[in-house]
């Protein structure tokens, strides 16, 4: 699947630039064709020789260079490339991604390519930790750029800290991971929800559950990777927003929830919901905080909407799925929900097995269709479930 496909490979200016030989020589090990464009100050660490050797490609590193074809080089290099990668990624090169400065070869074959980016970073733990670099990178994530977070460790300067570069096998890994990943979504519009909802009662007291979010943002993750416009429609987690979203919309509370559905009903075709959204909130809300006194506190809770009934009276032509997670009679439970909310499958899983919970990294699922038919799956890791939950999605389609 790699035979053919083509990494162009940036080197900047960084002690760690010894480090892309070897992930040159293991990339064409692998059958991929590797391109390499240096920037001047990568000249100073390790010549264009070394790397013309190990890629069997001319380097390219001066912007004002005799070409060596007819082709505009940078235009040429950003078109022919299945991904582009850059390691080391230094300080500088990604503040002048993250601020479009094209100056050299490099940043300008960069803003010329539609591939996917993965950027290694290299640096010093301070530089690393700036809050100026920390600014940038999350800002490029934001944009749907990737990359590969630097290890801890001694660094060159002896300085002991965070800013090493990634294990070599590590980037090699993820890149083999990007470019494996068929983009089979590409063009469908699918609405996630995740997380958890919030009840306020007073300024300090709420009402929620113990949902992390980990389920809807796999989910999110792996749809975008195969190429979905995906819109994020989440409670509050402590997750980053995951890379290549086309909208990420943050809620509170269950009639938050689903008003941003509601809003995006129309423009997409594919609705996961996955958030576990409170059926009850406080009848009252209390601007100031409740005081404690001597008696019991007796608060009056009244039904919130359920999302995904809503949308099911009104399905058309969406594929709607949801999640049913119980404590008992769970096949039971969730085939009652098929019909009342008219999905065409439910992930339904029990809470009680030991893996299947709100904060693990693993799930385990049985996932039952409109004709009730009900597939079981082993304990598996979360973005695995993800995949299966979006194959059906696309054989739906």
């Amino acid at each position: 699947m790699l035979n053919g496909k083509t990494v162009v490979l940036g080197v900047s200016g960084g002690i760690a630039v010894y480090k892309s030989c070897d992930i040159v020589s293991k990339l064409k090990k692998l059958g991929l064709n590797v391109h390499v464009i240096m920037t001047e100050s990568a000249t100073e660490f390790v010549s264009p020789l070394t790397f013309q050797s190990l890629s069997q490609n001319y380097v390219v590193s001066d912007m004002f260079a005799e070409p060596k074809t007819w082709d505009v080089e940078h235009i040429s290099l950003a078109k022919k490339a299945d991904l582009f990668l850059i390691v080391p990624a230094t300080a500088n090169v990604i503040g002048k991604i993250a601020n479009g400065i094209a100056d050299d070869m490099l940043t300008t074959t960069v803003m010329a390519t539609k591939a996917p980016i993965l950027l290694a970073p290299a640096m010093n733990t301070n530089m690393y930790e700036n809050v100026i670099v920390q600014k940038n990178i999350e800002f490029l994530e934001g944009l749907g750029y990737n990359f590969v977070e630097p290890d801890s460790g001694r660094l060159a300067c002896g300085d002991i800290g965070s800013g090493k570069l990634a294990n070599v096998d590590t980037i090699v890994s993820r890149v083999v991971d990007m470019l494996n990943v068929e983009q089979d979504l590409k063009g469908q519009k699918i609405v996630v929800t995740a997380g958890p909802t919030v009840e306020r009662i007073d300024p300090v007291r709420y009402l929620s559950n113990r949902s992390t979010g980990k389920m809807g943002y796999s989910i999110a993750t792996e749809a975008a990777k195969r190429g979905a416009e995906v819109t994020l429609i989440s409670g509050p987690t402590n997750l980053k927003a995951p890379n290549g979203l086309s909208k990420y919309v943050q809620i509170e509370s269950a009639e938050d929830l689903y008003k941003a559905v509601v809003d995006n009903f129309d423009d997409n075709k594919v609705f996961i919901q996955s958030a576990a959204v409170a059926d009850y909130r406080p009848n009252e809300y209390s601007v100031k905080k409740i005081k404690k006194s001597d008696d019991d506190l007796v608060i009056n809770l009244g039904r919130n909407k359920d999302v995904a009934y809503e949308i099911g009276k009104n399905k058309k032509d969406k594929v709607l799925v949801a999640f049913a997670a119980e404590t008992n009679d769970l096949v039971k439970h969730a085939k009652g929900k098929i019909t009342k909310k008219n999905l065409d499958f439910i992930v339904a899983n029990d809470l009680t097995q030991e893996g299947a919970g709100f904060k693990a990294d693993t799930n385990i699922v049985k996932i039952i269709d409109r004709e009730g038919s009900i597939e079981e799956y082993p304990i598996m890791k979360k973005e695995e479930v993800a995949n299966i939950i979006l194959d059906k999605v696309k054989n739906i389609l």
